[in-house]
């Protein structure tokens, strides 16, 4: 056959070829999408493998939707994948929405999973709510401390209910606000109570405060309820400050008495040197007399004014010099 006849029939028979191949290779999945109900093609399939899709993964979480009554595009379910979101954990999240009678459709699940947050863990939380402890156990600490104005230390635990408000889960505060609001909320609590025994009788005193300050505000939950699990006295405070006080004034009143001590001891030091110098003093005075007595014996002046002979005045002065 002349290539001027079998060249344009190549070109005419090119596209029934590419139909064919493309019906063998997506036939198993095109016939498992149709015998489900699902509206789509050979075609949409090809055009999803070309966009780098996987037609499989796609067509089996279409299914589970169509199976559960829902009716979503399978355009919504591509631009998710398109989107780097996980479309199956989109899928059983709907699934669980529907049979639990949520008002909440495929997209507003998707932008949750885009935003970041475990989509099914949401849907579970709102349909089945769920406890957080405070303290949590991760934190190392077993119960919320707090002093009350009468200074006894007291530690209380609670246990949250929550359950997830899905209109507020992107860009809501999560479970370490509540957590912390309510740690917060118990040392409120017990710091305003003039003693202690009222918290003791009334541990719902803590639960009323804690919800009188908008525990949920600005989250994406919704409080059922705070019950306090635990309540406990730790110490007296009031008594063991006082204690504190009590030993600082000793040791303060001991360093004065010390003090006045040292003082003390200067001012005799300097009294007995005193009598020393007066008692120099008066030595000093005592010898002056001796002195005039020598004086006169050496000028032989001692009552009489005439020269007395030269060897009782060398007598004399040899007694004084002795």
């Amino acid at each position: 056959m002349p290539s001027y006849v079998w060249i344009p029939l190549l070109a005419l028979l090119a596209p029934l070829l590419a139909c064919v191949v493309l019906f063998v290779m997506f036939f198993n999945l095109w016939l498992r999408a149709k015998a489900t109900g699902l509206p789509i093609s050979v075609f949409g399939l090809a055009l999803a493998r070309l966009r780098g899709l996987n037609p499989e993964y796609i067509v089996d979480c279409m299914i589970a939707v169509w199976n559960a009554g829902l009716q979503v595009p399978v355009e919504d379910l591509e631009a998710h994948v398109l989107c780097g979101g996980n479309l199956r954990a989109v899928a059983d999240a709907v699934i669980s929405a529907e049979k639990a009678g949520l008002e909440v459709g495929f997209r507003e699940l998707a932008a949750i999973d885009l935003a970041g947050r475990d989509v099914v863990d949401a849907v579970n939380a709102r349909v089945s709510p769920k406890v957080l402890v405070c303290p949590p156990v991760k934190s190392g600490q077993t119960a919320i401390s707090a002093v009350a104005r009468d200074g006894i230390q007291l530690a209380a635990k609670a246990r949250v209910t929550v359950r997830t408000d899905l209109s507020r889960l992107v860009g809501g505060a999560g479970e370490e606000t509540i957590v912390a609001r309510v740690g917060e909320g118990i040392v409120t609590a017990i710091g305003r109570a003039a003693s202690h025994r009222d918290i003791l009788e009334r541990p719902e005193l803590i639960s009323e405060c804690v919800l009188a300050r908008g525990l949920d505000s600005g989250t994406c939950f919704e409080v059922l309820s705070v019950d306090i699990a635990d309540v406990d006295v730790l110490d007296n405070v009031a008594a063991r400050l006082r204690s504190s006080q009590a030993e600082a004034d000793k040791r303060i009143a001991q360093a004065k008495a010390e003090i006045r001590r040292a003082a003390a001891i200067a001012s005799q030091q300097e009294m007995k040197a005193r009598t020393r110098e007066s008692e120099g003093q008066v030595t000093a005075a005592k010898s002056i007399v001796p002195r005039g007595v020598a004086a006169a014996f050496e000028e032989a002046n001692l009552g009489n004014r005439r020269p007395l002979p030269h060897s009782v005045n060398a007598r004399m002065r040899w007694r004084v010099a002795g």
